[in-house]
């Protein structure tokens, strides 16, 4: 008799337990997750289950007890669906309709958008920034990179195709950037097939140096012609470029946002106020339209310009005008 008693008193601890878990469960699935403005983007692995998403969602705060929503899915196993991928969660969210959501369809990954002028260190930054993308290219340098992708050669700037590129889930890093290098080749090698006469390259990788100068003096398409123009009229006549991007690119971590007298005097290849000619290697990821610019300059016989108070530029074609035009508008 007291053991059917004691077992009878078990029975009810149980379910009067399993009652204030439902409750508390209930309660956290009603609850407003604590989401951002702008929501965050929640990835399941593939092979993921509830209790390590629950852990998951607790370490990011946004539930305070993981139990509640393991309970509650053990008690409802037909809402227990778990689908792997990456999800958009914005609020207002309840855990109720988290535990709809990724049961779902998984949002389509973010496309990678390689903007014209950034830099190699650019791109693998935001490589290394996706969690939808496999890294494999950490540790490797540029020169490894450059290596692992097949090309022939060793320095990687100008060399990645600026666009929007959609990724797959899980795409290597190395097998993104092969793609976005044999897409400059190919525009590359097909603009310089259509090239204008009598131009000063030796070969199509100058005129990819030439491009990314271009690339960083302008951003306004109309100007990319004229620019392209007033270089290749100054390496036609032996004149220095004298174009601030290359100084910048030379100098690297010691420019803070302006341009001082011992960087113009800095002996490196990139100082175009002290070296002949083009700088050894683009210094940046130049887009198509200026590939096609510095393969088509502009006629005329400006051989100076500068950025007026409007963000466009006044060219010169001497001298005396171009210090008047500095004058008026960088002084």
């Amino acid at each position: 008799m007291l053991k059917k008693s004691r077992t009878n008193y078990l029975r009810r601890a149980f379910y009067v337990l399993s009652f204030l878990i439902l409750v508390l469960a209930y309660r956290t699935l009603v609850q407003s997750l604590a989401l951002p403005v702008e929501g965050i983007r929640f990835k399941v692995e593939r092979g993921s289950n509830w209790h390590q998403v629950a852990a998951r969602l607790a370490e990011k705060d946004l539930i305070t007890h993981p139990i509640t929503l393991r309970a509650w899915l053990w008690l409802r196993p037909n809402e227990a669906i778990l689908r792997p991928g990456t999800f958009t969660l914005k609020p207002p969210m309840t855990l109720e309709q988290l535990v709809v959501r990724l049961a779902g369809v998984p949002d389509g990954n973010p496309p990678l958008r390689i903007i014209e002028g950034q830099r190699f260190s650019d791109l693998r930054r935001q490589l290394a920034e996706r969690e939808d993308v496999l890294q494999t290219i950490t540790e490797m340098s540029d020169a490894e990179i450059m290596r692992a992708i097949g090309a022939s050669e060793s320095h990687p700037e100008g060399w990645f195709a600026p666009d929007t590129y959609d990724i797959s889930e899980g795409e290597r890093d190395i097998a993104v950037l092969r793609r976005l290098y044999l897409r400059q080749k190919n525009i590359l090698a097909t603009e310089w097939a259509q090239r204008a006469k009598d131009l000063p390259y030796k070969t199509s990788y100058e005129a990819l140096i030439m491009a990314s100068i271009i690339e960083k003096e302008t951003g306004i398409a109309d100007e990319r012609h004229r620019v392209s123009g007033v270089f290749v009229r100054r390496l036609n006549i032996g004149m220095r470029l004298q174009t601030d991007p290359t100084v910048i690119y030379g100098v690297s971590d010691a420019f803070q946002g302006r341009i001082l007298r011992s960087h113009l005097r800095d002996d490196n290849p990139y100082n175009t106020y002290r070296i002949d000619g083009l700088p050894p290697t683009p210094i940046a990821l130049p887009g198509r339209a200026s590939i096609h610019a510095a393969l088509h300059p502009a006629d005329g016989d400006a051989l100076f310009f500068v950025a007026n108070d409007k963000g466009e530029h006044i060219f010169s074609a001497t001298y005396e005008e171009h210090k008047k035009a500095v004058q008026r508008y960088q002084r």
